[in-house]
């Protein structure tokens, strides 16, 4: 009890210096691309890099958790995203467009590994606590989120003094950031990976685990869930703030309304943990499947309404973010009981690829639909995702 009390402070810690590191950096990423490849359109290169960056090395990350166990598979995820900080900065000051994609790429590892330390807070914790230590790490995100982007302004000052460019001053904070979180989880305290079956080393890749759980109702739903909660929930929230630049809203109204979609994602993920624990997992993803529901709802209502509403929009985003929490941390505790433990850590590394590889795909999409078709089909676009999620389910349930 006492070394997994230990383990999931150092995990909060940790999660806060990584929100820190992610949103200080990501906040001027694209407006180095744009500067460094002279073109607007290139701006948005920068934001999918991070998500496919992150995608690609989930895999590896959770295969270096089954082998060598998670404290390691932290610690090196962490540090490749300041070793992508670096980059990003070499990058700014050689004017190369190419190197600064390969840094954000690598800067991704901190999404990567932001996510995996939701599975580490489950270990060494009774099963009857796992949903609640998983929502707890989770929600300490909240504090680093909120403050990175207020150290935008303090970096470029600090770039300035230093004599680099100014945008390129908050990957300081990043790389400080983040070898601080590789420091935490450094020093956790987790046994070595378990063996599989019959004492066997753990040798299933992460689609060979994907593939077994495909054939399990509860696991297959986890996954559905946790993809779809991840896809729908990127796609809405980056192409809100251009359908509320284009009704003439402001960029301060842009930034309240992210900031609460942002607090709806994790400041009360300790909630659902605890219904997690309570109601069981699969319940608490059905109610992020109504949550999303109203929110597309309302948003629908928004598109279609003489004029854009404030504070229809700031529910709506909020709601998105509610929607995300619940099915992931449901989702998340869901996967974790529905296999046996040969196939779990190669699996969460499968699905936490496919959820930001979906996203990236989807939100390359969402621009298209938004100039199609405006704020309302990016809705129907994202409501539409909920039915295979619904059937996946419906189905357990018969299980």
């Amino acid at each position: 009890m006492e070394i997994a009390f230990k383990n999931q402070t150092l995990l909060i810690g940790a999660q806060v210096m990584c929100g820190v590191g992610i949103a200080s950096g990501v906040a001027v990423g694209g407006l180095l691309a744009e500067e460094i490849a002279g073109s607007t359109a290139a701006a948005g290169f920068a934001q999918t890099a991070v998500v496919l960056g992150a995608g690609i090395l989930s895999v590896p990350l959770a295969q270096l958790a089954a082998k060598r166990g998670r404290r390691w598979s932290l610690t090196v995820g962490f540090s490749v995203g300041a070793a992508g900080a670096v980059l990003i900065m070499l990058a700014v000051a050689s004017v190369q467009f190419w190197l600064l994609l390969l840094g954000m790429m690598l800067f991704g590892s901190g999404t990567a590994t932001n996510l995996q330390s939701r599975y580490a807070a489950t270990e060494l914790v009774d099963v009857k606590n796992q949903a609640r230590a998983m929502s707890i790490v989770l929600w300490a995100t909240t504090v680093g989120s909120v403050a990175g982007p207020n150290l935008t302004d303090p970096g470029s000052r600090l770039g300035t003094a230093l004599g680099i460019e100014p945008l390129s001053g908050p990957y300081i904070f990043s790389i400080i950031a983040f070898a601080l979180a590789a420091l935490f989880t450094l020093t956790l305290r987790m046994g070595a990976p378990s063996a599989g079956r019959e004492g066997k080393p753990r040798t299933t890749g992460s689609m060979a685990a994907l593939g077994q759980a495909s054939h399990q109702a509860n696991a297959l739903f986890a996954v559905i869930a946790i993809v779809t909660a991840q896809t729908m929930m990127v796609a809405v929230m980056v192409m809100t703030p251009v359908s509320m630049v284009h009704d003439g809203m402001t960029l301060e109204f842009v930034g309240v309304i992210i900031s609460v979609h942002i607090m709806g994602m994790y400041a009360v993920s300790p909630l659902f943990g605890w219904l997690a624990d309570k109601l069981g997992a699969r319940s608490v993803v059905f109610i992020g499947v109504a949550i999303f529901v109203a929110a597309f709802i309302l948003g629908a209502i928004d598109s279609i309404a003489a004029h854009s509403e404030m504070i229809r929009l700031t529910i709506s985003l909020f709601l998105v973010g509610l929607g995300w929490s619940a099915c992931v941390i449901g989702g998340s505790t869901l996967l974790n009981q529905s296999v046996t433990s040969d196939i779990r850590i190669p699996l969460q590394g499968a699905v936490d690829s496919l959820m930001n590889v979906g996203a990236a795909a989807l939100a390359a999409l969402a621009g298209p639909v938004l100039a199609f078709g405006g704020f309302l089909a990016i809705n129907v676009m994202a409501a539409c995702l909920l039915v295979p999620v619904g059937y996946f389910g419906l189905r357990a349930l018969g299980r």
